[in-house]
C-alpha cells in the first residue's frame, strides 16, 4: 500500500561543481522547511559520505524531516538513514527491501512509462520521473520528457511521483498540476544566495497550488 510523501518539495543536498560543504547544505535545506532531504554526493568515498550522512541524519531527526541517501543502501542502513532512493542500475528493489526493511522509503528514478509501473509493481514507496526540462544538475542521459509524459506516467501509477529535471519556483506549479506529487530541487535551491529563505518561499507557493484532479 502507497503512502502519502510528506512534503510536495523534495529537497536534494548536493555540493555540485562548486564544491559546498553538503553537510552545512543540508543543514540550510532543513532551517528553510525541507521535510524531504536525499543526500546525493556521488564523488565521494564510503568513508566521507558515510559521516556526511550520519550528520545529515542528525539534523534530519531534529526537524522531524525524512532522510534518504541516493544509491546506495549500504550507507543508508549505516547511518540509520529512512530510506533510500535507486537508480536504474543500482540494486534492485527487492533486496533493498529486504534489507532495510518494510518501514524504510524506497525510491526509484524512471525515464518512461514502462520503468515507472515496473517500479511501481516491484514496491517502489515512491518514484522519481524526468527529466522534466533541460537539467545540468543530473546527469541521465536522457532528453527533457515534458509535462505530456508526466501526466502519462501519472494515469499508469498509484505510487507518488517526485518529478525532477529542471524544475525551479516558476515551474513548479505547472509540474504539480499535471500529476506531480513533489517535486526534487537541486539547484534551484542550492544555487540561491540564501537557501534557506528560498526553501521557505518555494513551499509556501507548493502549498498554494492545486492538487490534480
Amino acid at each position: 500500500m502507497s503512502r502519502p510523501l510528506p512534503s510536495r518539495l523534495y529537497a536534494i543536498a548536493d555540493p555540485g561543481e562548486a564544491g559546498r560543504d553538503v553537510v552545512d547544505l543540508a543543514r540550510q535545506l532543513l532551517a528553510g522547511g525541507a521535510r524531504i532531504l536525499q543526500l546525493r554526493w556521488r564523488p565521494a568515498g564510503s568513508a566521507a559520505l558515510f559521516a556526511a550522512a550520519c550528520a545529515c541524519r542528525e539534523l534530519s531527526r531534529r526537524h522531524g524531516a525524512v532522510f534518504l541517501v541516493n544509491d546506495r543502501v549500504d550507507v543508508a542502513l549505516a547511518c540509520g538513514a529512512d530510506g533510500v532512493h535507486l537508480g536504474q542500475t543500482d540494486l534492485p528493489i527487492a533486496p533493498a527491501r529486504r534489507w532495510m526493511g518494510e518501514r524504510c522509503w524506497i525510491g526509484v528514478s524512471t525515464h518512461d512509462r514502462e520503468q515507472a509501473r515496473a517500479a511501481a509493481a516491484a514496491g517502489a514507496d515512491y518514484i522519481g520521473f524526468g527529466p522534466i526540462f533541460a537539467t545540468s544538475s543530473k546527469h541521465t542521459g536522457y532528453t527533457p520528457r515534458g509535462l505530456d509524459a508526466l501526466r502519462a506516467v501519472r494515469r499508469g501509477v498509484d505510487v507518488p511521483i517526485v518529478a525532477i529535471g529542471g524544475i525551479d519556483e516558476d515551474s513548479a506549479a505547472a509540474v504539480l498540476e499535471a500529476g506531480a506529487d513533489a517535486v526534487a530541487m537541486i539547484s534551484a535551491l542550492t544555487a540561491a544566495p540564501d537557501v534557506s529563505a528560498t526553501v521557505r518561499r518555494v513551499l509556501a507557493r507548493l502549498d498554494s497550488t492545486r492538487r490534480p484532479q
